[in-house]
């Protein structure tokens, strides 16, 4: 068999760990033919196409970024929503001239969209869930969530040293467009006193409260955990905001901090590894059993496979019952309600 690997969307810690397991287990346990498919979807359409041996995936494990590269390819994603009968044939008829027999598409949840629309037109295709974000549909975890979490852990420790010093409100802005997981995990693994995410609604007069109630108390200084898909007043800037309206309301000096890509950039953690490994030969064992259509998924403590129909369109976000959002009020934590 011939596989084809492409890597779409954001890069992510793991994407070449995950691109070796697939390769390997295809090539050593299955005896299949590997193909890196270049530039993301546009490789797809460019035939920008080459063989992986062994060699090839050799001493990628723990870099960052992505061997194969990566776009958000615009003219692929128009073609796939046209009415137009012919473009969805250049795109099947692309597929079929790279003679392959599986194309495996590693990305968040766009790409499982995209991949979603190419199983359709018949083309054999098996998902793997990449994102920092951890908000994928039907995965209890996804690769890059973990390294992006302790990149931002260390942050906030850091930061202490400095509110502390300086007697200062500290507004940390961590990524996430529409899931807080991220700035929950993180805010709650570096004692942060004030977590505030996109799917949680926020009373800023209570915001202030906590704040002032903390230095009433004797602790003069306050860590504010702030998801970046966070609502504010209309502007994609929430660190600046919140940092803006706690120093005006609380007359405390309040300074902020953009984590920004280093959230997502370099080498994978090493439980991102060892997951993006079981994810990526899992992908592969699925090649050789035929079963196409799906998405590869952590179910558990267990690697399975769900429908890509199940999960295009979806997100997973965080519940206001999530057990670590009651453990953090339980202890004092507050989440902006």
């Amino acid at each position: 068999m011939k596989v084809g690997i492409l890597s779409s969307g954001g890069d992510c810690p793991g994407i070449n760990a995950t691109i070796r397991g697939v390769g390997k287990t295809a090539i050593v346990n299955y005896g299949m033919e590997v193909f890196g498919i270049y530039g993301g979807f546009s490789g797809l359409l460019n035939h920008d196409i080459a063989p992986l041996d062994e060699n090839d995936l050799s001493g990628i494990l723990n870099l960052g970024g992505t061997i194969l590269g990566t776009s958000r390819e615009k003219k692929f994603k128009k073609m796939l929503s046209s009415a137009d009968a012919a473009d969805a044939r250049v795109i099947l008829e692309g597929y079929k001239e790279l003679d392959l027999d599986c194309l495996v598409c590693i990305g968040g949840n766009g790409t499982q969209k995209t991949a979603n629309k190419l199983s359709a037109l018949g083309i054999n295709i098996i998902g793997i869930p990449k994102t920092i974000d951890n908000d994928i549909w039907g995965t209890d975890i996804t690769f890059g969530f973990d390294t992006a979490v302790n990149i931002a852990t260390e942050a906030i420790d850091r930061i202490h040293s400095t509110a502390g010093s300086h007697r200062r409100i500290m507004v940390v802005e961590v990524m996430g467009h529409h899931a807080g997981w991220i700035a929950l995990y993180a805010g709650m693994a570096g004692g942060s006193d004030i977590i505030l995410l996109p799917e949680l609604p926020i009373n800023l007069e209570r915001v202030y409260d906590r704040i002032l109630e903390r230095f009433q108390k004797g602790k003069p200084y306050s860590i504010v955990v702030v998801a970046e898909g966070v609502e504010t007043d209309g502007k994609n800037n929430p660190g600046a905001y919140f940092t803006k309206m706690i120093q005006k309301a609380t007359g405390i000096e309040t300074r902020q901090t953009v984590l920004g890509y280093i959230q997502r950039g370099g080498s994978p953690s090493p439980y991102d590894r060892n997951l993006s490994s079981r994810l990526g030969s899992y992908a592969a064992e699925l090649i050789h059993k035929k079963e196409f259509g799906k998405m590869v998924c952590v179910n558990g403590s267990d690697i399975s496979s769900i429908a890509l129909e199940e999960v295009a369109g979806k997100l997973k976000l965080v519940t206001p019952d999530n057990e670590l959002v009651t453990v953090g009020k339980k202890m004092g934590i507050s989440f902006g309600d």
